[in-house]
């Protein structure tokens, strides 16, 4: 089993819970983030600046067991699929029974916003969204 981090976009304070939650399980941590983000990591893969190519790394990275952490759904269920656990950085588990779901509502919305329509952006990180990572992630780590 292993952590790996979509670091594109996991906040600074998820990628500091997944360091210590790696140490505290033994497990290794692994970011992969294209070349335009600064991460510090000692296992850190880099990759260029296409479209979807730290997706396609990750997903290349995963196995079954492995715990996947990022906030885009597209890539959440590739790694269902291939046996992982998927986590957002808000500490939301994705579960191969919801996954569908999720995936319909991000189309509906990205057809609406084609359309002319606005949505709203994520919500600000809160500290309860720290709480609420570090609590899943622990918990995604003792169930493997």
């Amino acid at each position: 089993m292993k952590i790996i981090v979509d670091a594109d976009a996991t906040p600074k304070n998820a990628l500091e819970i997944c360091r210590t939650a790696a140490k505290d399980f033994s497990v290794p941590l692994i970011t992969v983030a294209s070349f335009n983000h600064r991460i510090e990591s000692d296992q850190h893969v880099m990759v260029g600046n296409a479209p979807q190519e730290a997706d396609t790394q990750v997903v290349n990275l995963t196995a079954g067991g492995d715990i996947v952490v990022t906030q885009d759904w597209g890539l959440a269920a590739m790694v269902l699929g291939k046996g992982a656990k998927a986590l957002s950085p808000v500490g939301r588990v994705f579960r191969e029974e919801t996954i569908d779901f999720l995936l319909e509502e991000r189309e509906i919305k990205a057809r609406f916003r084609r359309g002319g329509g606005r949505t709203r952006g994520p919500k600000k990180r809160t500290a309860q969204d720290d709480i609420n990572f570090k609590k899943n992630l622990y918990y995604l780590l003792t169930t493997h």
